[in-house]
């Protein structure tokens, strides 16, 4: 293995209000090589978008801040990176497919306009050279080239995700974050949109972060996966051996929780209880509350992080001796 790309170590963020803070990213270390495609799982407030942001340096201010931890991103520590560098960063080396293409775009621009802004500004293009690499992006993703000129709102679902990720691929990023990108489309659009993004990523060779809460996306797209709980990373592996044989009790539930075909079932099986207040996290291994397994001293101790069949995991299940 090469030197990690992407490093993440022990990351911490907090959102902080008059009333309370809340804990959204609570130690997370993993580390992408280039080219790797990582899929990040798990429940709604699990702290999936709010890691991406941090990459990216736009957590909400003055209430988001990353309290603890580093980010480096080819040997540059992005958490200590002024905001004039992380322009030139953002965009051009680093980009993001937002979850929503509605609120991502502009409605009073063109959409050939807002991807050309950036091209504009990280290549220094003439306005005749961003429209004519608008025009190659529109139709690397599927749209003629005839509509550049057209606005949001003359767009379907499927069109504005394919814009989207048009923008998020102009300047040729080394990382690209993909925050649910087919959330809001049908199946038929979404098995488009996924096998696009799968072709650009090893066209390009670009480094990828999945967010999703679907499974068997993850399965399409990524070679890893990381299962995330409460702000925790809680197993971390290669897709086919999690899938295979998943280590963690949440790990275990989510795929439980999936109807299978092989198999009748009158009623799905679920994870009891709820994703705990992350303004009041519970002591101890904080899915201890909803664990089928939990002991009393998950209670009182936070699991390590143990590598146990190559894998990473969270769980005082897996000890020494």
């Amino acid at each position: 293995m090469g030197k990690a790309q992407l490093s993440i170590q022990n990351l911490q963020v907090e959102y902080h209000t008059d009333e309370e803070v809340i804990h959204a990213v609570n130690g997370i270390s993993l580390d992408l090589e280039e080219g790797e495609s990582l899929g990040l799982v798990g429940e709604t407030g699990a702290g999936k978008t709010t890691l991406a942001l941090s990459i990216l340096g736009l957590l909400p201010k003055p209430n988001g801040r990353i309290v603890d931890g580093s980010i480096f991103f080819e040997g540059k520590e992005l958490s200590k990176t002024s905001e004039e560098e992380m322009r030139q960063i953002r965009g051009n080396r680093i980009s993001m497919i937002f979850q929503d293409p509605m609120t991502s775009l502009n409605p009073i621009f063109p959409v050939g306009e807002q991807i050309a802004e950036a091209l504009e500004v990280h290549f220094s293009l003439t306005k005749e050279q961003a429209e004519k690499k608008t025009a190659e992006l529109l139709e690397l993703v599927g749209i003629p080239r005839n509509r550049m000129g057209e606005y949001p709102h003359q767009f379907s679902g499927g069109m504005k995700q394919r814009v989207v990720i048009a923008m998020a691929l102009a300047c040729n990023p080394k990382l690209l974050l993909a925050d649910e990108p087919t959330t809001a489309l049908d199946v038929t659009i979404q098995a488009q949109v996924l096998r696009m993004i799968r072709d650009l990523k090893r066209r390009m060779r670009t480094t990828l972060i999945l967010i999703s809460h679907d499974l068997g996306v993850v399965a399409q797209i990524c070679n890893t996966v990381a299962i995330m709980y409460a702000g925790k990373i809680m197993e971390y592996g290669k897709i086919e051996d999690v899938f295979r044989n998943p280590l963690h009790p949440y790990t275990e539930g989510l795929f439980a929780s999936i109807p299978r075909l092989d198999r009748t079932q009158r009623r799905l099986s679920s994870i009891p209880g709820l994703i705990p207040d992350p303004s009041n996290l519970p002591t101890g291994c904080v899915f201890h509350p909803r664990c089928p397994y939990r002991m009393g001293v998950c209670e009182k101790t936070v699991p390590p992080l143990v590598e146990w069949e190559g894998r990473k995991v969270h769980c005082l299940k897996y000890r020494e001796g």
